[in-house]
């Protein structure tokens, strides 16, 4: 009986906690699996049943953020395609050298660079691109050439 007459609620209860419907009914629905698992059908022992579940559901939908959140921390480490044979054989050691030090610079760095001087665009059209501020393409685009000179430096 609770189950057909909570459930649409506690949906939308987990639906405003996890903001996907299918993750909610299925949080909802291992509230009522849980509860029948730990009870039976005899909801006696619980003073409150309605409480009880929706406190599942809460619970349960903390857990579903908490997993969200680890996931989306995790960066998988990035691996660089290696260069095709061809480009070492007709690339000139200098192009090399700058090839080397743009990797090393930050996907930002590297992309503004790049969309600036071998894509020829203005920086507008490198802001609306990239979605930044004409500002901060310029300033990003002072700090990477700055940084790419330093690194073509280190180089021996």
């Amino acid at each position: 009986m609770l189950y057909h007459h909570r459930r649409l609620d506690l949906v939308r209860l987990a639906v405003l906690l996890v903001d996907d419907v299918p993750t909610a009914e299925d949080v909802v629905q291992e509230a009522f699996a849980a509860l029948y698992r730990r009870h039976g059908s005899g909801l006696d022992s619980i003073a409150d049943p309605e409480a009880y579940v929706r406190r599942s559901v809460v619970n349960a939908s903390r857990s579903v953020l908490r997993r969200r959140r680890t996931m989306r921390a995790y960066i998988p480490p990035r691996v660089l395609p290696a260069p095709p044979p061809e480009e070492e054989v007709f690339l000139k050691e200098e192009h090399q050298e700058v090839l080397r030090a743009l990797r090393l610079l930050t996907v930002r760095q590297r992309e503004v660079l790049v969309l600036r001087y071998w894509s020829n665009m203005s920086e507008a059209d490198i802001a609306a691109t990239l979605g930044l501020s004409r500002g901060a393409v310029k300033s990003t685009a002072s700090r990477a050439l700055a940084a790419l000179a330093r690194k073509l430096e280190q180089t021996p």
